[in-house]
């Protein structure tokens, strides 16, 4: 069983537990300056939707919202939280029938190879719009590998840096640095970027 099948594995296994500890998350901070850079009623695509506590939350603020995640019951839950159907695809076969205004993925790319998430960057820049914004968020550190049954590639500022030196066309338009924000997970850090279509 490959990675990505393993991770998928995973959450379709875990998928109560994954949603219990995720979906009421405070997380308005980092959503609210996402937003600012999307125009109201713009389109967003949610790439690894997860739980759909953001995809709710565009929703409720205005925003045409498509979801997608790769584990089947998370889509499954996800969908009847959100009120609307979640596309269940991997981020390599997923192919955009749309443009948007940004992407949001958010704690998603990083159960990627640094490979796949390049070409993953690469594939979607082309359904963003002219300066379209795309977040991304990864661990904090050097580590890849296989951790609590999921696989993980984590990044530092330099290490990411160097990572979109092999995507064209979209630029890094600042990073930062933030603890997790689950209440138990405050000694764990992430890196967050958000990126700009040129």
């Amino acid at each position: 069983m490959n990675n990505i099948d393993k991770t998928i594995e995973y959450y379709n296994e875990n998928v109560a537990k994954f949603v219990a500890d995720s979906i009421d998350v405070e997380f308005s901070e980092i959503q609210n300056e996402f937003m600012s850079f999307v125009n109201k009623g713009g389109r967003i695509l949610d790439l690894g939707c997860g739980s759909g506590r953001d995809s709710k939350k565009f929703l409720e603020m205005g925003y045409s919202v498509t979801a997608i995640d790769g584990s089947v019951e998370i889509a499954k839950k996800a969908g009847e939280y959100i009120g609307q159907n979640v596309i269940c695809s991997t981020f390599q076969d997923f192919v955009p029938e749309e443009t948007y205004d940004a992407i949001w993925a958010c704690a998603s790319l990083l159960h990627l190879t640094k490979e796949d998430t390049i070409m993953t960057l690469n594939k979607l820049k082309n359904c963003l719009i002219k300066d379209g914004i795309f977040y991304v968020s990864f661990k904090y550190g050097s580590f890849h590998g296989e951790r609590n049954g999921r696989y993980f590639t984590d990044y530092t500022e330099d290490s990411f840096s160097d990572l979109m030196k092999a995507v064209s066309g979209i630029e890094i338009l600042k990073t930062f640095i933030t603890s997790d924000a689950r209440p138990n997970r405050k000694s764990e850090y992430w890196l967050n970027a958000y990126l700009i279509k040129k």
